[in-house]
């Protein structure tokens, strides 16, 4: 049997259980969160849709869409590409997080982030209202294979993160090449960028 799936099935929409609807409308749009819909239709059904910025997928609550407790939704990965920055932002607006920490797969969390900065291994919490619980997690190199090989940003703020990492990169590049100025730094950070999202090692 072919385990390779060939109709792409994107992750479009999650839904969380809440017990207050304008309470949770009110919290989620204090994060910065677009509000895409509101939809009532009298009083046994409402459905709201919000979507965290640069995030392909949305999350929906409301009145009549699930029958799963509030709070009972534990866990969803928020990723960033500054996990520091993301935390400051969020506490700017009001959210109770949790400080930064950073743990191995396996082993007990440690405060702060991970000392060198790995990958997938820096992380901050925070709670809706109801007690549905979020996981921030700073990722900015993937895993070899997590993705194919177009390279795609979902916001400014990544790509721009992207090209902060590898302007550090090619300056180490260009330090082991005498110091010289590389004239195809652009082709490098290209290189770089593509390599880094397909978890590639990166180029010389």
């Amino acid at each position: 049997m072919n385990t390779n799936a060939t109709n792409d099935m994107k992750l479009e929409v999650v839904v969380i259980p809440v017990s207050d609807v304008d309470r949770a409308k009110r919290f989620y749009g204090d994060l910065g969160w677009k509000l895409d819909a509101d939809f009532p239709k009298g009083d046994a059904f409402r459905i709201l849709q919000f979507t965290p910025p640069g995030s392909p997928c949305s999350i929906h609550f409301g009145t009549g869409i699930t029958s799963a407790e509030p709070g009972s939704v534990q866990g969803l990965y928020l990723v960033v590409s500054d996990i520091e920055a993301a935390r400051a932002e969020l506490v700017e607006r009001g959210v109770d997080m949790s400080e930064v920490f950073h743990r191995a797969v396996g082993e007990p969390p440690q405060d702060g982030p991970h000392p060198q900065r790995q990958t997938y291994s820096s992380y901050a919490t925070f709670s809706d209202p109801d007690g549905n619980s979020w996981l921030l997690q700073e990722v900015t190199a993937r895993l070899p294979g997590r993705v194919n090989a177009d390279t795609t940003f979902t916001s400014s703020t990544d790509l721009a993160a992207a090209l902060r990492r590898a302007a550090v990169a090619h300056g180490e590049h260009e330090k082991r090449n005498g110091g010289k100025h590389d004239e195809n730094w652009p082709d490098w950070y290209a290189e770089y960028i593509v390599r880094e999202q397909s978890g590639e090692e990166p180029p010389a």
